[in-house]
C-alpha cells in the first residue's frame, strides 16, 4: 500500500522480456551472416577478391575482360625473358586445354606479361604462338600492367643482373587462375601443376559431367 492507501502500480513485464530477446536474435543474425566469413582463411578470403576488370593490348589491339563473352578465363601473368618456369607453366596450359576437348572451347586462356618494356604485344603473340593456337598474349602500359597485377594479386619485382639496360630479371607470383565468364574466381591453380592435374581441375569447373 502507498500513503494513500492505493496498492503499488505493477508494470507489465512484457516490454522488458522483449528488449533482450530482441538483442539476442540480432545477435543470432549476425553470427549467421558472417560465420561463413569467419570460417574462411585469410588466403581464401584474398583469393574472393582476385580479378576485376583490365585494359590491355594483344597483337591485333586493345582487349578486356569483356572480349571474350561467356567464356572462362585462364590467366597466368609471366614474362617471354623467364628462364624455365613461364615456359613450362605455358607449355602445361596448352596441354592441359589438349586434354580437355571439345570443353577447351568455353575457356581463353591469357598469358599477361609482368616486363611490359621489353614484352610488347607484337613480341607476345609470336611468344605464345610457341605453345598454343588458344593462347591470347597481352601486354600493356607500365600503369596498366601494374593495374592488372594488383587486381589478380600478382607479386612483381625487378632484379638488376647486369650493367646493360636488359640485364634484369623480374620475380612474379606463379598462379593460374580460372575466372568465370561473370568475372569471379573459379579456381586457383598451382603454376606448377601437371597438365593432367590441371585439366582435372579445370574440368571439375568448365565441364563436371566429363569427369
Amino acid at each position: 500500500m502507498d500513503m494513500r492507501g492505493q496498492p503499488p502500480r505493477r508494470e507489465s513485464g512484457v516490454p522488458s522480456l522483449l528488449l533482450p530477446l530482441g538483442f539476442l536474435l540480432a545477435a543470432l543474425l549476425l553470427v549467421i551472416c558472417t560465420l561463413p566469413y569467419l570460417m574462411t582463411s585469410p588466403e581464401q578470403q584474398a583469393l574472393a577478391t582476385v580479378g576485376g576488370p583490365f585494359r590491355l593490348a594483344d597483337s591485333g589491339g586493345t582487349v578486356t575482360e569483356r572480349s571474350w563473352p561467356g567464356k572462362f578465363l585462364l590467366v597466368y601473368f609471366g614474362y617471354t625473358h623467364c628462364p624455365s618456369a613461364c615456359p613450362t607453366t605455358l607449355a602445361s596450359i596448352g596441354s592441359a586445354l589438349d586434354r580437355l576437348g571439345p570443353a577447351a572451347d568455353r575457356v581463353q586462356p591469357l598469358f599477361i606479361t609482368v616486363d611490359p618494356v621489353r614484352d610488347t604485344p607484337a613480341a607476345m603473340g609470336r611468344y605464345v604462338a610457341l605453345f598454343s593456337p588458344r593462347l591470347a598474349g597481352l601486354s600493356g602500359t607500365p600503369d596498366q600492367i601494374s593495374d592488372a597485377a594488383t587486381r589478380f594479386r600478382i607479386f612483381i619485382a625487378r632484379h638488376q643482373t647486369g650493367p646493360g639496360p636488359d640485364d634484369y630479371e623480374m620475380e612474379h607470383s606463379h598462379v593460374v587462375y580460372l575466372m568465370s565468364p561473370t568475372g569471379h574466381l573459379a579456381r586457383a591453380i598451382p603454376a606448377d601443376a601437371t597438365p593432367e592435374a590441371m585439366a582435372s581441375e579445370i574440368a571439375k569447373i568448365v565441364a563436371p559431367r566429363s569427369i
